[in-house]
């Protein structure tokens, strides 16, 4: 029994090392890239009409290469290639450029620039930025409670006090709550906004300016605080590795020195 799933063992752990080879990874994002061109240059008509017997062609053998690419990592390691969030990330990206995009389908079209987003998968580093990012979630949680708390809190105000002379601004809550997220972007908010309606109410800075400062500043800060944190952490085990190995490299260094030594030693008793 265990002769006949040896050779089958090895094969697939050559498939495997193939697929994962620095080779096969740095042609999957030349593809990507080029594929990635591609699909701008089929957003303009002119191209198309001029390169579309070129390039049609070519997005759809880039294609089939992906798809070739996802068998073989299936092939090499099974079913428990999709315990992976990575690899079931490729397989849904790939298989939404499958679905016809015609009849009912025909909203997937836009989705196939989806594809170029493999890129995060093969790039280790982007990989580790897209972890820390949904590793500062669940941080970010009580920081969006209590954004939501402050903008409610501040379209009522807004609308109970601007909303009368600037209704399209402040004069419903829905509308408050999205001049009020404008403002938060830094938008044109003083000149677009605030400077008009001081021109009706000239303490209208008493409320705009503590909010700019709070919703922007403050809380834009905190979001980056928690972002910066959960990268660091993300960092943090692969430097205690590389630290590790170096410490493991010395260590090994300093006992061949000392065998030579041993060696050079016993062949001057010899002698």
């Amino acid at each position: 029994m265990s002769t006949l799933s040896t050779p089958n063992t090895h094969w697939r752990q050559k498939l495997a090392a193939l697929m994962d080879g620095k080779p096969v990874q740095r042609l999957i994002t030349a593809l990507i890239l080029i594929n990635a061109a591609i699909l701008g240059m089929l957003t303009a008509k002119e191209i198309v009409a001029e390169w579309g017997w070129l390039l049609l062609p070519v997005d759809m053998f880039i294609l089939a290469v992906f798809v070739i690419e996802l068998a073989l990592r299936f092939a090499a390691r099974g079913v428990g290639l999709l315990r992976d969030p990575w690899a079931v990330f490729d397989c849904i990206v790939v298989g939404i450029a499958l679905v016809p995009a015609s009849g009912p389908f025909s909203v997937l079209r836009a989705l196939r620039v989806l594809r170029v987003l493999r890129l995060v998968s093969i790039n280790p580093s982007m990989r580790k930025v897209v972890q820390a990012l949904l590793a500062s979630l669940p941080g970010m949680g009580s920081i969006i409670m209590l954004m939501g708390l402050i903008f409610y809190v501040s379209a009522v105000m807004a609308t109970q006090l601007f909303g009368e002379r600037f209704p399209e601004w402040f004069g419903s809550l829905t509308a408050s709550l999205y001049s009020l997220f404008q403002m938060m972007t830094l938008d044109s908010w003083s000149s677009g906004t605030v400077r008009p309606i001081m021109e009706v109410y000239p303490l209208a800075w008493l409320f705009f300016i503590p909010y700019v400062l709070i919703a922007t500043f403050m809380m834009l800060n905190l979001f980056i605080a928690v972002i910066v944190n959960a990268m660091q952490d993300a960092q943090g085990p692969d430097t205690e590795a590389e630290a590790r190995v170096k410490r493991e490299e010395m260590i090994l260094e300093e006992l061949q020195a000392l065998r030579a030594e041993l060696a050079h030693m016993r062949r001057g008793t010899a002698g």
